[in-house]
């Protein structure tokens, strides 16, 4: 894999995560939630952090931050499968074997999860010089399909240059876990047209609309069959605002609650404040804002008014 060469920088204004190349092609299946996850935990690591750093991950954040409801008992299931999946990362010398977490802790009545990460994938995520990948946790946070958030890992990797290189479909399969190169597990929408539907075209709509990237994708044909694709690649400005990570979990709550808010017209002082200064309104906003999105809700003339009415505010 051909590496970039980045120089490695942190910023409080626009959270950036960092990964290294080979966990980027590594065979892992990971569900959306663990992605959410992984993604979270990743945007919090530090390179001067300690060994035996915990990560502290709170529900309502992850749940403002992508729109999507996730209850302690889903999050429990997605760490204890998590677990026991593994990375598995190739080179031409070794083949290894690798398990995230070292342990993960639940604090009851806290709404959050304390996280230690397992000590040998930590020099896959800390000591990354200049073989890397890095991407911006909003945008992979706000792509609801696993594999848009598996591509937009890969194409961030390219973002310098114009395209990707040419991945071979039983690689790229592979990365995606879509197809055992062992062969003991039925191979995934083996139909080009399948592949198209319901992986390809679903991440070229999704990483370009809600990321910093605009992708598509052109299949390589050997012969009569597809053999390979690749990844055309343009920067555009995001969509999302950048999310204050650094800030305090509160702080990037009340954050993420300020462009709900703005983004359902609700730009009164005032109401603003007070939803703002009740828990319950702030609950009640992450729940609208999300049944809004996944058409729970239907309000497509006032769905401000209908929130605050909701509330009791109006």
């Amino acid at each position: 894999m051909e590496p970039l060469n980045i120089t490695p920088g942190l910023t409080t204004v626009t959270p950036v995560v960092r990964q290294h190349n080979a966990i980027t092609a590594a065979r892992y299946d990971y569900t959306a939630c663990q992605l959410d996850i992984f993604f979270y935990l990743l945007s919090r690591l530090r390179r001067d952090d300690a060994p035996d750093q915990e990560y502290t991950i709170y529900v309502k954040d992850v749940e403002a931050l992508t729109g999507r409801q996730w209850n302690y008992q889903q999050l429990r299931e997605a760490t204890a499968d998590m677990g026991s999946r593994m990375f598995e990362v190739e080179s031409e010398r070794t083949y290894q074997q690798l398990w995230m977490f070292q342990r993960v802790e639940y604090i009851k009545g806290k709404g959050c999860l304390q996280i230690q990460l397992s000590t040998p994938i930590r020099p896959y995520l800390f000591n990354l010089k200049e073989n890397f990948t890095s991407y911006q946790l909003h945008s992979a946070l706000k792509l609801s399909s696993k594999y848009a958030k598996r591509i937009y890992q890969l194409v961030s990797q390219w973002k310098d240059k114009e395209a990707t290189r040419t991945y071979p479909l039983d690689e790229f399969k592979q990365m995606l876990h879509l197809k055992d190169p062992k062969g003991k597990e039925p191979e995934l929408f083996q139909n080009i047209s399948q592949l198209k539907a319901r992986v390809l075209d679903i991440a070229v709509r999704q990483v370009s609309e809600h990321t910093d990237l605009r992708i598509d994708y052109v299949l390589v044909k050997k012969g009569r069959a597809y053999d390979a694709v690749r990844f055309t690649i343009a920067r555009q400005q995001p969509q999302q605002l950048p999310i204050p990570f650094e800030q305090p979990a509160e702080d990037a709550r009340a954050f993420s609650a300020r462009q709900h808010l703005e983004a359902l017209g609700i730009t009164q002082p005032q109401l603003v404040a007070q939803v703002l200064g009740d828990p319950k309104h702030l609950d009640q906003l992450f729940k609208f804002t999300y049944q809004l999105k996944t058409d729970k809700v239907k309000a497509t003339k006032n769905p401000g008014g209908l929130f605050l009415k909701i509330c009791g505010l109006r």
